[in-house]
């Protein structure tokens, strides 16, 4: 990973990526709508209803996990790329390259998260139409939305390792990340959860997320900020090495049977 020609290969895929999502406007723009509009229209109306413990506003409980839901859609999503490029042979030309599997995949890891934060990071700019916020804990809400995008785009990849079709993976996704955004805290306490659904949530990565840029934003969380920063790297790592076990079956195979031969 650290040679010149992964090095190239990573900068390559990130750039192309990039220029490709950001063509995308009007999914770009759809990403954004989304929060914003929970925010604005559902926010509103829960808040004329909703009782949470310390007398928090249900628009200031809410829009971190708004925030995040932004990252969460912008990431995953961005993963559609790679559906692509296998569908219509790209893929396969870009693996023949001496920088290998690994490169490819932090070059797409990098491109959607920066997806995630661009798109998470643009809602946070409304911060102060929904609770009072110090530019530290602006700072500080930024870089674990960094993280978190990361995490997202790394479990979007996922998805998407063995998925040969456009079509299979718009149905898969959207089974994938709305359980991840409900089981998650971002839109009502985890504590108010039935059992298993908290169970759920607490093996949910995207709940740690949440509850990592709440707490940046000086609001109470469910557990220390260790123990999010924790569970987000284990999860990344382990997303991102079964990620590369899944991602490459045909060239494994030609690798093992060209080992054979030669053996």
């Amino acid at each position: 990973m650290t040679s010149p020609s992964a090095l190239a290969a990573v900068r390559g895929v990130v750039a192309r990526d990039l220029q490709r999502a950001l063509r995308q406007r009007s999914r770009l723009l759809g990403g954004l709508a989304r929060p914003l509009l929970w925010l604005l229209l559902v926010g509103t109306g829960y808040g004329a209803i909703a009782r949470l413990e310390g007398g928090v506003p249900y628009h200031a409980f809410v829009f971190p996990g708004v925030v995040v839901m932004a990252a969460l859609f912008g990431a995953m999503l961005t993963a559609i790329g790679t559906v692509y490029d296998r569908e219509f042979g790209m893929l396969r030309l870009m693996l023949a390259s001496p920088a290998g599997v690994a490169a490819i995949l932090v070059g797409r890891a990098l491109a959607a998260a920066a997806v995630g934060v661009l798109q998470g990071g643009v809602v946070l700019l409304f911060a102060p139409l929904a609770i009072t916020i110090t530019m530290g804990q602006g700072l500080a809400a930024l870089g674990a939305l960094v993280l978190g995008a990361l995490v997202f785009a790394v479990l979007g990849l996922l998805v998407a390792a063995r998925l040969r079709s456009v079509e299979n993976f718009a149905g898969v996704i959207n089974v994938v990340l709305f359980p991840l955004l409900f089981a998650s805290g971002a839109l009502y306490p985890v504590g108010g959860m039935p059992a298993p659904m908290r169970l759920l949530a607490r093996a949910n990565p995207v709940t740690y997320a949440v509850d990592l840029v709440r707490q940046a934003m000086g609001l109470a969380g469910e557990w220390r900020a260790v123990n999010d920063l924790v569970v987000m790297v284990g999860v990344a790592a382990a997303a991102f090495l079964l990620t590369a076990l899944l991602f490459d079956p045909e060239q494994r195979l030609i690798r093992a049977r060209r080992n054979s031969a030669v053996a």
